[in-house]
């Protein structure tokens, strides 16, 4: 006797034809995994990623200073220092700058640095760490590295929710990451250097980070100019002619590409020899601070606490307060 999926499957949530469940799984592999499927996702990428990136005129307000570049660099470069600290992956450091950029150029902060941003810069990080990392420290020890200010997790919390509604909860970005493993593909068709140029580029996507000038450039092209930068090392391919890196992907922009390349170029792409900064003494503050539409507390009078053990759960329960992060 033959049964259907549909029998056991009558009302699938997104309206799928119940009849793929029934069919090849080779086949069904197979077609997904195909290179003009693959071409076709990353080219539905290169349209999104508009969506998932500041507004044009976002450097524009540092070049005025309505925003202030050095804070935005200071903010990005505690965000790396937790990331190394925690062993976080890559996207999730970029995420949480990609979060932040997003936030500062859609609502404006009671102030252009100090303590807003940096609880700016904790709640990015702790939405991009729930999105990414299976396991995620609690809202107290994630604020290592010599962070400035330590708020209470209530006072995260609400700015992770005003994160998310003005961001209108798409954390699900489109990044470089998204791109490099393919366009090192289209760069080293043999896999030959694919591992290594993948690899090199992350670096790099990393150590520009704090870069406001970047902002300029949408993630396919800075994944097209990283990957460029990557293959500088390999003398088989270091001869690619950047402005080729068009024919990739539709959608990508060879003046984009070539500018991106050469701007970074002129950074320096080599951040091996960075070290990783200590832990720095901590005071805990609280205050009444204004966030948005409401109040919360961060810091005030001085006390030291006990660091506590990485919870391995996406959401904590805070000890004072009873409640969860």
């Amino acid at each position: 006797m033959s049964v259907s999926c549909s029998d056991y499957f009558p009302d699938l949530l997104c309206c799928e034809d119940s009849e793929i469940l029934s069919g090849d799984p080779s086949e069904c592999s197979s077609d997904i995994e195909s290179p003009a499927n693959i071409e076709e996702s990353i080219a539905g990428l290169v349209e999104d990623e508009r969506n998932f990136v500041p507004g044009f005129d976002y450097i524009e307000r540092f070049l005025s200073q309505s925003l202030d570049a050095s804070a935005r660099e200071d903010c990005v470069a505690w965000i790396l220092k937790v990331q190394a600290y925690y062993g976080f992956q890559p996207l999730t450091a970029y995420l949480s700058v990609n979060y932040l950029d997003r936030f500062l150029y859609s609502h404006r902060l009671p102030q252009t640095n100090g303590w807003p941003l940096q609880l700016l810069s904790v709640a990015c990080l702790s939405l991009a760490a729930k999105m990414e990392e299976p396991l995620v420290p609690n809202l107290l020890d994630l604020q290592v590295e010599g962070a400035k200010y330590i708020f209470e997790p209530r006072t995260i919390r609400r700015m992770e929710f005003l994160v998310l509604g003005v961001l209108d909860w798409r954390l699900r970005s489109v990044t470089p990451f998204s791109f490099i493993s393919f366009f090192a593909y289209k760069l080293d068709s043999t896999g030959t250097y694919t591992g290594y140029l993948i690899s090199r580029a992350t670096e790099i996507i990393l150590s520009n980070i704090r870069e406001a000038s970047l902002l300029e450039y949408w993630p396919s092209c800075i994944a097209a100019a990283t990957i460029l930068c990557a293959a500088s090392d390999i003398p088989n391919i270091s001869l690619f002619n950047p402005a080729n890196a068009e024919s990739w992907c539709d959608g990508l922009s060879k003046e984009k590409i070539v500018s991106c390349y050469r701007l970074m170029q002129d950074f320096g792409v080599d951040n091996r020899g960075r070290k990783c900064s200590k832990v720095l003494p901590r005071v805990r503050v609280m205050t009444r601070v204004r966030i948005g539409s409401g109040d919360s507390s961060s810091s005030s009078s001085s006390s030291s606490y006990k660091r506590r053990k990485l919870n391995n759960s996406l959401w904590v329960v805070d000890d004072d307060k009873g409640s969860s992060d």
